[in-house]
């Protein structure tokens, strides 16, 4: 066979790769996104803490990416590739919309590792520290940061003949090198992320000392060991494909070598659906790890919204009933979403 006919065979293959893997990333990722939304919005329990709150914008975060991601598949099983050598726009906006939700993914991450050292610290003061105000004001402020950067960033990108959509800018190149990818978006939230989570479940461990509601300290160990679960995994997901974005930065691979670019467009198709995990799997990881994190799940699909559709499509027996059945049964309710 001639070296021709196995580049185009490597291609082939990476692009059904890439299909395959993009069709069931998005399938498992908008089904668990759309869960984890459902059950941190309707638990009252979860309605007024703070870890939750950045699980909930990691989640939108997410479910916006599975998206995208879908649509990069799309254009893949159409012209072969994700066009965005193709489309000066599409090759811009990719960049800007990827890398937000890339930023608010890991960060969130780290907010949520942050708020647990700071809510389970035997400290009154440093567990005061950290506010419900204070959290969504952070959040809002770095959301703005990382939508305003990728879009400064994502401004370098050019499509160039041989090479296709890369940045162009040599400081914009220093600049991703350097910084981008091994710190602000790798380094930096691995090591925040890992050394807050270790530190939460430290604090988790001694819990029990402290004069606190059982519920509250049920929840607070709940919590930690989802986040600490997450951050293990986001970790082991993110470092190869960071190094490898690194890599392809500082040496684009020219399409006029077609068995080096067919062997790079196999091994990002590989390390870019490893890395598109991270966008799915928060729900997956909950309910592995959590028991109670199952209860709750299915606490609020049974008795919330399956009651709650079945009275909508089949309003039957709609009586008024004795005032003094409502408070056992709210009181039954609130039992369940503390289980």
């Amino acid at each position: 066979m001639s070296s021709s006919s196995i580049s185009d065979g490597i291609l082939k293959f990476a692009t059904q790769y890439s299909i395959y893997t993009g069709c069931i990333t998005f399938s498992f990722g908008v089904i668990g996104n759309a869960l984890n939304l459902l059950v941190f919005t309707q638990l009252k329990l979860f309605r007024t803490n703070r870890c939750a709150f950045y699980i909930t914008i990691e989640s939108i975060s997410n479910f916006i990416y599975q998206f995208f991601s879908i649509s990069l598949t799309i254009l893949t099983s159409i012209y072969g590739d994700d066009a965005t050598g193709r489309f000066l726009i599409w090759c811009k906006f990719r960049f800007i919309l990827g890398q937000t939700c890339s930023l608010i993914n890991f960060y969130m991450i780290c907010f949520s590792a942050v708020d647990q050292f700071f809510s389970t610290n035997h400290r009154f003061n440093v567990r005061q520290m950290c506010t419900s105000k204070l959290g969504r004001y952070f959040a809002f402020i770095f959301i703005c940061f990382a939508i305003i950067h990728s879009i400064v960033v994502g401004s370098f990108y050019n499509i160039q003949p041989t090479l296709g959509c890369v940045i162009s800018n040599y400081v914009a190149v220093q600049y991703s090198t350097y910084f981008l990818y091994p710190i602000f978006g790798g380094l930096l939230p691995v090591v925040i992320a890992s050394s807050f989570s270790i530190l939460a479940y430290h604090n988790v461990r001694h819990i029990v000392r402290r004069q606190l509601p059982i519920v509250r300290r049920k929840l607070d160990k709940q919590i930690t060991a989802m986040v600490l679960m997450r951050v293990i995994v986001f970790v082991c997901l993110l470092l190869p494909y960071i190094t490898y974005r690194i890599y392809t930065i500082n040496f684009p691979i020219s399409q006029s070598m077609p068995m080096v670019y067919a062997v790079g467009r196999l091994l990002q198709s590989i390390l870019l659906s490893i890395n598109n995990i991270n966008y799915m799997i928060n729900f997956y990881l909950f309910i592995i790890s959590s028991p109670r994190f199952r209860r709750q799940v299915k606490f609020v699909l049974v008795k919330k919204c399956w009651q709650r559709w079945k009275h909508w499509c089949c309003p039957i027996n709609n009586r008024v009933e004795p005032d003094n059945n409502i408070e056992p049964r709210n009181s039954q309710i609130e039992s369940v979403e503390n289980m």
